[in-house]
């Protein structure tokens, strides 16, 4: 065998070994507050998943959207957190990737609220985002 064919073999071996496994961020990263809100919200004899999405909506362009399932549609992306499940909806995917999600309660109101690092601006009532 020469050197060349040996470096030859050992580049070949190097490729057919290099993982296709890449680090990606997570779709949607869940506080304790919001595990423990949507534990209690779910549970009932029939599993029920929350679903995330956007909405073309509000004066900034985008909306949340949140709304409970009993199953998963083909293309949305499955959050694992706690012993919770949530399915964030594929058109929203690139929208909400790496946003946190939270539960808030105060005097007047109780409410999910999404710390989204993607977001460039709200409008006044921090109903709607453009990203």
């Amino acid at each position: 065998m020469t050197l060349h064919s040996i470096v030859k073999q050992a580049a070949v071996n190097t490729t057919r070994t290099t993982s296709k496994l890449r680090l990606r961020k997570a779709p949607l990263i869940l506080t304790p507050a919001a595990v423990q809100r949507l534990k209690y919200m779910t549970k009932e004899d029939d599993p029920q998943f929350l679903r995330v999405g956007v909405k073309t909506k509000g004066c900034s362009g985008n909306s949340y959207m949140l709304e409970f399932t009993k199953k998963k549609d083909k293309f949305d992306e499955v959050v694992d957190q706690d012993g919770v499940t949530v399915l964030v909806d594929s058109k929203a995917l690139l929208t909400v990737l790496g946003s946190e999600m939270d539960y808030v309660e105060d005097k007047l109101s109780s409410q999910f609220v999404f710390n989204n690092p993607n977001v460039k601006g709200t409008c006044g009532c921090g109903e709607s985002f453009v990203v």
